[in-house]
């Protein structure tokens, strides 16, 4: 049998550990990496921005539609898009991974070469410091991400005033329409998987099919936003909207979007883009990579073309999860 063609179970933890470790990227502020209790990663700023993101088989990803590196490759992507998002640098990730005993090897490589093209792609010098890795039933991914700020003060979501600009870096309503190809033409109504289908999909639709599938979130933008005084920021992962309320809650304001500036109603509501949504002053000089789509007004919630949105408009795990519609 071919080494890569074995199970976890067969060859076990620590081969399977050794397998991958070579594999993940490696981060420049590390002084100590995989194989300890503990990682050790320095701190130059003295204050470290944190943040965690799971991902389950299911709710997060289907097997069949996304491969190995697709999931490593998003798992990796949308823990940097938040720590991107306050204004800082990513610099090292922790990997906790469980998956059924009877998990390729291959596969599981395959999430680590995800990892590391996308660490490498979108934040260079951030790489994997450390993890863990168990038996589960489904295949189940708890990133934690690091980063420093590098002197930038961060950026919340609850700093945006009346008269700032309201303004976004990366595409919008990609990753909702590439959700809607996969699920229109490659499941079924029993909730099985058509491999033909998928590869279909990729090859018509490759634009949206990868902005679901393998994100490529601004990251450097989040820094470019601090530098040029965000007052707000986030990452759109639920959907502009629902993200955009959450601003619009923390800072006691209501947030206006231009319809025409955003593009459509994917855009608006649709989840998992992982674009930078930020607020400026007025006469702020917005870097290169973001675009005006609306204003902080007064009141609460959020309005399209001064009208309130009264509708969730996002993605909610827990309301809207289904084995067979991406709606």
């Amino acid at each position: 049998m071919n080494a890569t063609d074995a199970t976890i179970g067969e060859i076990g933890e620590g081969a399977t550990l050794a397998r991958i470790f070579p594999i993940l990227p490696s981060s420049r502020r590390t002084t100590l990496g995989p194989g300890d209790d503990c990682a050790i990663v320095t701190v130059p700023d003295g204050r470290v921005p944190v943040t965690t993101d799971l991902m389950i088989e299911g709710p997060d990803f289907r097997i069949g539609l996304s491969r190995g590196y697709d999931i490593g490759w998003k798992a990796c992507a949308t823990n940097l898009a938040d720590i991107a998002a306050m204004g800082a640098t990513p610099t090292a990730l922790v990997v906790g991974l469980a998956a059924p005993a009877a998990t390729t090897v291959r596969f599981v490589e395959d999430i680590a070469r995800g990892f590391h093209d996308a660490a490498t792609a979108l934040a260079p010098g951030c790489g994997v410091v450390g993890g863990d890795l168990s038996n589960a039933p489904l295949v189940m991914l708890a990133v934690t991400a690091l980063g420093e700020f590098d002197g930038v003060e961060p950026v919340t979501r609850s700093g945006a005033s009346i008269g700032n600009v309201v303004a976004v870096a990366g595409p919008l309503g990609n990753a909702k329409r590439g959700l809607d190809i996969l699920f229109d033409r490659a499941i079924s109504p029993d909730g099985s998987i058509d491999p033909v289908a998928v590869a279909e999909a990729w090859a018509s639709h490759p634009v949206d099919v990868a902005a679901q599938l393998r994100p490529e979130p601004p990251i450097a933008a989040g820094r470019a936003a601090a530098l040029a005084g965000a007052t707000a920021m986030l990452d759109v992962s639920d959907g502009l909207v629902l993200d955009a309320r959450r601003i619009a809650t923390a800072s006691g304001v209501a947030i206006d979007f231009d319809l025409s500036a955003v593009g459509d109603i994917d855009a608006l509501t649709g989840g998992e883009d992982h674009a930078m949504l930020a607020c400026f002053p007025l006469n702020a000089k917005l870097p290169a990579e973001f675009r005006v789509v609306g204003r902080v007004a007064p009141g609460d919630g959020v309005m399209v073309d001064g009208v309130p949105f009264d509708s969730r408009g996002g993605w909610d795990p827990f309301a809207d999860y289904s084995a067979t519609s991406s709606q």
